[in-house]
């Protein structure tokens, strides 16, 4: 059995504080886009808690998601919300509405498709055996990105679609408000 070593207090120290102003910063600040960063600061100092913790996967999904995601969202968020300049002027439904819609709801259903039809069970995605999988990688890390190349690929590979879909949005709802 592996026994975790005890991290250092003069390490938790700072990452306490750090954690605690940034806290209070998320409450406190009355600007959002500080009280944003501030959210930023206290997941940086839970992804540091992590790596203390020989959590390195954690960590850095917690800093790729949490950092490098969600709150960039947030602030993304309240740029746009503090940028209403006059909704009121901009018709709520479009030619081009229309059309997205349209072409989504075709591409949607054509995929669902495609994956209803597909034998999936069929797929081989890899030739090596568990055992050898096993016996070749030492490291959590190694194990995670092998399963996540391997048996949930077509997952893994379905979330990027999803983000890239996500940015996509973010790009016509930002070249929009240009327009206007």
């Amino acid at each position: 059995m592996h026994i975790m070593n005890r991290p250092e207090p003069i390490l938790l120290a700072p990452l306490t504080l750090g954690l605690i102003l940034g806290g209070l910063g998320v409450v406190l600040f009355t600007n959002l886009i500080y009280s944003a960063l501030s959210l930023g600061l206290v997941l940086a100092c839970i992804s540091l808690f992590y790596v203390l913790l020989n959590a390195d996967f954690v960590a850095a999904a917690q800093i790729l998601i949490y950092i490098g995601a969600v709150n960039i969202l947030i602030v993304f968020a309240v740029m746009l919300i503090n940028n209403q300049k006059d909704i009121k002027s901009a018709p709520p439904w479009t030619v081009g509405d229309s059309i997205t819609s349209i072409v989504c709801t075709i591409l949607f259903c054509s995929l669902m498709t495609i994956i209803l039809n597909i034998s999936w069970f069929g797929i081989s995605l890899t030739k090596k055996s568990d055992q050898i999988l096993e016996r070749d990688l030492t490291n959590n890390v190694q194990r995670i990105g092998v399963h996540l190349s391997t048996d949930f690929f077509l997952p893994f590979e379905l979330i990027s679609l999803v983000l890239l879909v996500a940015l996509i949005g973010a790009i016509t709802i930002a070249r929009r408000e240009e327009a206007v």
